[in-house]
């Protein structure tokens, strides 16, 4: 039932460590997911750092930020500015370009407190790679959730289980969190076989978890077969992301970057690096510079992850 595990990889993004999931030199994408990072979880004290990434272009993908605790203040040149907390998403659609900075609010700062969260890249399909950017927050009222039996689930984008989410996706995709008291039994949306998504993951983002026969702790991702259909049981107090799709051709990832060509990637590159993309008006000071890398080939796929400078 399960064709590979891949462990996150701990990744200090200057005094905050992430788990990066994907993309991994042996499996690139789940669906349309071509990156995923567990952010913390981290408890941060009064007055630190905290979250503090540099407005940084994207292009070809969307991004999606989800919290089990804290919060992240989002800003881009669109000129949207908005808070997310747990339980809601943000959906941010970068298609032909767009930059943008996450940061801890200052009064959130001064207090500390914890930071738990995802952080999934969606490429684009073909046909939406050069669509116009967009930014879009939904709180808890547009992600439909089931409690049952020790069982909390919420759809966090796309559909499965009879549901839809009201994050608009540009390609057939689920992405749902589990939270399972310990002894729970559920199963992931349906596969390839029995009409469903084509490629499914789960990724044990705090506990421990069985999966045929075999057991599974935070950070790591197990990638199902397109056709099995397997029973999930908590061994302990879990928090467990579901999430698949089908997918939408090659990608080639270089540092923010998502694009089907290497001729796009290298364009965005000349673009950031000469100033051609606006800085968010609300935080113009300063940014992420293009790093100091070559041009092309790209990077090996073990290379393929951005570098600590990058954003989470």
């Amino acid at each position: 039932m399960i064709e590979m595990v891949i462990d996150a990889r701990r990744k200090d993004l200057g005094g905050f460590e992430v788990g990066r999931v994907l993309p991994f030199h042996s499996r690139r994408m789940i669906g349309p997911f071509i990156f995923l990072d567990q952010m913390g979880p981290a408890e941060f004290a009064p007055g630190s750092e905290s979250i503090n990434v540099r407005p940084h272009p994207h292009i070809g993908l969307s991004t999606l930020t989800y919290l089990f605790e804290g919060e992240i203040m989002h800003r881009d040149n669109l000129g949207f500015t908005q808070a997310i907390r747990p339980g809601e998403v943000n959906w941010m659609t970068a298609g032909k370009g767009i930059v943008h900075s996450e940061r801890t609010d200052p009064l959130k700062k001064a207090q500390g407190g914890p930071m738990h969260g995802m952080q999934a890249w969606i490429a684009l399909p073909n046909e939406a790679e050069e669509m116009d950017p967009g930014f879009f927050h939904h709180g808890e009222a547009d992600l439909p959730a089931y409690e049952n039996g020790g069982l909390f689930a919420r759809l966090v984008a796309g559909e499965a289980y009879g549901a839809s989410s009201a994050v608009k996706t540009s390609s057939p995709l689920f992405y749902v969190h589990w939270e399972m008291q310990e002894g729970v039994r559920t199963a992931p949306p349906p596969g390839k076989g029995a009409g469903g998504m084509s490629e499914r993951a789960l990724y044990v983002a705090k506990g421990q978890i069985e999966v045929a026969g075999r057991t599974f702790h935070e950070g790591q991702l197990i990638v199902l077969e397109p056709h099995a259909e397997p029973t999930v049981k908590s061994l302990t107090p879990s928090t467990v992301m579901a999430l698949g799709g089908e997918p939408v051709g090659e990608r080639l990832i270089w540092w923010n970057f998502v694009a089907s060509s290497q001729e796009r990637i290298d364009q965005a590159k000349a673009d950031w690096k000469a100033g051609r993309m606006a800085l968010p008006t609300e935080d113009d000071l300063e940014f992420i510079p293009l790093p100091d890398v070559p041009a092309t080939p790209e990077p090996a796929p073990a290379e393929v992850t951005p570098k600590p400078t990058d954003p989470v």
